[in-house]
């Protein structure tokens, strides 16, 4: 993975825009500590840092090539897992290629196919083409959005970016929080709204979406997006068709001239990739590497949520798959100590510890590997939360996972922050995502519940998760992949009725199908556990130093902005669950003192 940045002005570059891509790039050296390059001529500056991850000599960026009498300079972030197929199509149109990276294969291809190059991608990418004979810049992002691409407009120059600090920090656009800017940190946080970059002015690409950039202006346009269609396959059928498309997918993926791990839980969909991955290496007689995470002292009570330890179960995983396994444990004062950094990698106060152990982790995984799979996504593509089979989850005026949309807004000065407006905005917003949800005639009502709930999880929900391990791992310069959102499993899974997703009433029933022969019964059948959290008390009480001690100082952004009656009440109060399944009063001192060092860090403008 990488980094890419660039500023395209048809009327003309400004002196000063070579220095200040300059500056956007070196915002995001974490992403690419392998290299950099640039390109500039007198209408577009394009620049990148580059991860080796294939081919680490022939990759370097920006790259260039000339075919029917053009130029084409690309820039790109991303994997692609089909470059065999596309490598013989390319050669087929008489294309000669020079290395065995998959840059060079996105670049012929848009210069062979054009914009039909992206139905031909399989993979996570967000990539610009600079094409100076047709006077214009071309920008894509891929289907499920597993990749970033941010841009804004200053006057007539198009000013784009992997992440948003690289145009916000570096002077390029002033960093403006609007009013539905802070409603989305205070009622949705760490969702953001589809192509928002919080900051006002700052948009980004829409999964699925790719945009002309010329003198006439931005022409966005949307390539790929779930449709509705008729699925009659039997529960046999569908676990055998989602056996070979998860399989496949996996197995393109491990792909990798530098050392490949796999994020291993314990977990149904993580054991999956694992073992695939395992089984697939095994054969090429190679041993796979794993992961599980665990927080020190983290003693608990079992849950409706978390039932369960995922240590004992990652164990067992690790010696039934022969894997080398290391178990990471982060101290209570590293996942403190990172809120900050956290804050830097996401460029938003996002999830609390969620956020800052991920980073700890990926910071150790970095000492040995450059690249892992995860089983992220799951969960969104085949139905594991309880909004998909408890309709009346989808019938309140708010998005399912946020337990209590009031949990933050009401630490905050009504006056300043009118959460009762915020809150209408926000819900119309919710409404509006589910009125446009398109189902078939012939859906059970099921099945319809499980559409909406398919859209919503994978819009917002799912963005949101791919969000936090894109920042959190390439802020260690580690490439994350996530399998389950390879585009042709989810688009089978999205039509299968929800009778055979949830047959007899198992959660993602067809997917423990489909992977019996893969794992051991007691993974197999085990009932959901989400990413840990710390219950060690040590950190609440650390938290709440950490943000007594940010208010209490006289040039703090966020103080005058609080109710401090209300937070002494949460103070004295009972725990509450407020967003998902994790976040409860500990991770709320936690974002609140994420909020006010991005306040300041940021140095953000408030224009509400």
């Amino acid at each position: 993975m990488c980094s890419v940045c660039g500023i395209f002005a048809p009327t003309g570059l400004r002196p000063e825009d070579g220095a200040l891509c300059k500056r956007m790039n070196d915002l995001m050296c974490h992403r690419g500590p392998d290299g950099s390059g640039s390109f500039e001529d007198g209408t577009c500056a394009l620049r990148h840092n580059r991860l080796a991850v294939m081919d680490p000599r022939g990759g370097a960026q920006p790259m260039r090539c000339f075919w029917e009498g053009k130029n084409y300079i690309l820039v790109y972030n991303g994997e692609i897992y089909n470059t065999d197929e596309l490598r013989r199509a390319l050669q087929a149109e008489g294309v000669t290629l020079k290395t065995r990276c998959d840059t060079e294969l996105v670049l012929y291809a848009y210069a062979v196919w054009g914009e039909a190059c992206l139905a031909r991608l399989t993979g996570i990418f967000a990539f610009a083409v600079y094409c100076p004979e047709e006077e214009r810049l071309f920008c894509a992002r891929d289907r499920l959005g597993v990749k970033p691409f941010f841009f804004c407009e200053r006057g007539r120059r198009f000013l784009f970016a992997s992440e948003v600090k690289a145009l916000v920090r570096s002077g390029a656009t002033p960093p403006v929080l609007d009013a539905r800017g802070l409603w989305q940190l205070l009622f949705l946080s760490p969702v953001t709204l589809p192509g928002s970059g919080v900051f006002a002015g700052i948009s980004e690409l829409l999964p699925g979406e790719c945009c002309y950039v010329s003198e006439s202006g931005i022409d966005r346009r949307t390539y790929w997006q779930l449709t509705a269609q008729p699925c009659t396959d039997s529960p046999q059928e569908a676990a055998a068709r989602v056996e070979a498309l998860l399989t496949d997918a996996i197995r393109m993926q491990l792909q990798s001239d530098v050392p490949l791990c796999t994020l291993l839980s314990g977990g149904l969909d993580s054991s999956i990739v694992s073992s695939v991955a395992a089984k697939t290496l095994e054969a090429q007689g190679k041993r796979l590497s794993t992961y599980s995470f665990e927080y020190e002292n983290n003693d608990y009570a079992p849950t409706l949520f978390q039932p369960n330890r995922d240590d004992d179960y990652a164990r067992l995983m690790a010696e039934w798959l022969g894997t080398d396994h290391t178990v990471l444990t982060a101290p209570t004062a590293a996942v403190a100590a990172k809120l900050s950094e956290a804050v830097a990698a996401r460029d938003f106060p996002g999830q609390a510890d969620i956020d800052s152990s991920l980073l700890w982790f990926c910071r150790e995984i970095k000492r040995r590997h450059t690249v892992s799979l995860s089983g992220e996504c799951a969960d969104e593509v085949f139905g594991g939360y309880p909004w998909f089979y408890r309709p009346e989850m989808l019938s309140r005026p708010f998005f399912p996972w946020l337990h209590d949309p009031w949990g933050r807004v009401r630490l905050f000065d009504a006056a300043i922050v009118r959460p009762e407006e915020g809150y209408a905005w926000t819900s119309d917003v919710y409404r509006a995502a589910v009125d446009g949800v398109i189902c078939l005639d012939s859906d059970t009502p099921a099945t319809r519940t499980a559409r909406v709930a398919s859209v919503l999880s994978m819009r917002y929900f799912m963005t949101s998760l791919l969000e936090r391990k894109d920042r959190m791992s390439m802020a260690s310069g580690v490439e994350v992949r996530v399998p389950f959102s390879d585009h042709r499993l989810v688009e089978y899974v999205y039509n299968l009725p929800w009778e055979v997703k949830f047959e007899g009433g198992v959660e993602k029933a067809v997917l423990r199908r489909a992977m019996a022969k893969w794992l051991p019964d007691e993974v197999l059948y085990r009932k959901k556990s989400p990413y840990p959290k710390t219950h060690n008390p040590a950190y609440e009480e650390t938290v709440w130093q950490m943000l007594v001690a940010r208010l209490s100082n006289t040039d703090s952004r966020l103080a005058p902005l609080l109710d401090g009656k209300a937070l002494t009440a949460l103070r004295r109060g009972e725990d509450a669950t407020w967003f998902g399944q994790l976040m409860a009063r500990a991770q709320l001192y936690a974002w609140l003192y994420q909020m006010d060092v991005w306040l300041s860090d940021y140095d953000v403008t408030l224009s509400l």
